[in-house]
């Protein structure tokens, strides 16, 4: 059944690979970017299937002048990929305001303002699905990564929250967290705080810790994506990436361990 798909930055990466997905097979499809150049190839062969606006998704107006225009150029948004985003590289002491600030608008706010505008349309049709892009990172902290860890721990909570609250209006609610993939994140796309020298073994440490086969294909995520925008239940959750799978089991295992540990202690503050 033909759906339509709202999908924020689609300019490049994931958000580009699953936009063309999308339209291969005869879906339609509302892409956000920053530049519209970017598309220009997918717009001249996907004329009736595509509708791509400029949106700076920190920008709360213009988000939900974007959720009206797809609502009235297609009649309907089935789905809402909340995609754009970015990494964040730098040790905590090495964090400047305004990165900080500048990381959470668009990972936390950006996403914010997409969700809350489509949630209308979707409760008026009973029925959408609301796909949140988070990270293993999401999952699992890692050094020098930790205000963009922050930033998905975030989107987390706040989806977590938002499916049981929008479950009534027939809205369906998931949480992607692929692992490491072999797309630009690291490089053009990520921003990078004044290394402090003394952080410089931490992030030594990181590299040599990184393995080739850590990092899937991103062309290869998909077949996933058009498996859960097609799901009749779709997960809560879902992992992408054998990485992610593996780091994930280990971490809670480690955490329920600790846990059980301090179990006594736990109870003991109860109190009563």
């Amino acid at each position: 059944m033909k759906k339509t798909i709202f999908i924020t930055g689609a300019s490049r990466g994931f958000g580009k690979i699953w936009t063309e997905a999308f339209l291969k097979r005869g879906d339609n499809v509302v892409a956000t970017v920053r530049n519209t150049e970017s598309l220009k190839d997918l717009a001249s062969e996907y004329q009736d299937n595509l509708l791509v606006l400029q949106l700076d998704v920190t920008d709360k107006k213009a988000s939900f002048e974007a959720v009206s225009k797809a609502k009235s150029h297609f009649g309907a948004i089935d789905v809402l990929i909340n995609n754009a985003g970015y990494g964040h590289f730098g040790a905590i002491e090495e964090l400047e305001e305004q990165e900080i600030r500048a990381q959470f608008e668009t990972n936390i706010f950006g996403l914010i303002w997409l969700t809350q505008a489509v949630i209308p349309v979707m409760r008026e049709q009973k029925s959408g699905h609301i796909i949140q892009l988070s990270s293993v990172l999401g999952v699992i902290a890692l050094p020098t990564l930790g205000i963009y860890s922050a930033s998905k721990f975030a989107v987390e909570g706040l989806t977590e929250s938002l499916a049981a609250e929008v479950a009534g209006f027939g809205i369906k609610v998931t949480l992607v967290e692929p692992n490491g993939y072999e797309t630009d994140f690291s490089a053009s796309s990520a921003a990078q705080s004044k290394p402090l020298p003394l952080y410089d073994a931490v992030r030594t440490a990181l590299q040599e810790g990184n393995k080739e086969e850590d990092y899937g294909v991103p062309e290869a995520t998909s077949e996933a994506v058009l498996k859960l925008v097609d799901a009749e239940n779709p997960p809560l959750r879902l992992l992408l990436g054998k990485a992610g799978v593996q780091w994930t089991k280990y971490a809670y295992g480690e955490r329920l361990k600790t846990w059980e540990e301090w179990q006594d202690v736990s109870e003991a503050a109860h109190g009563k």
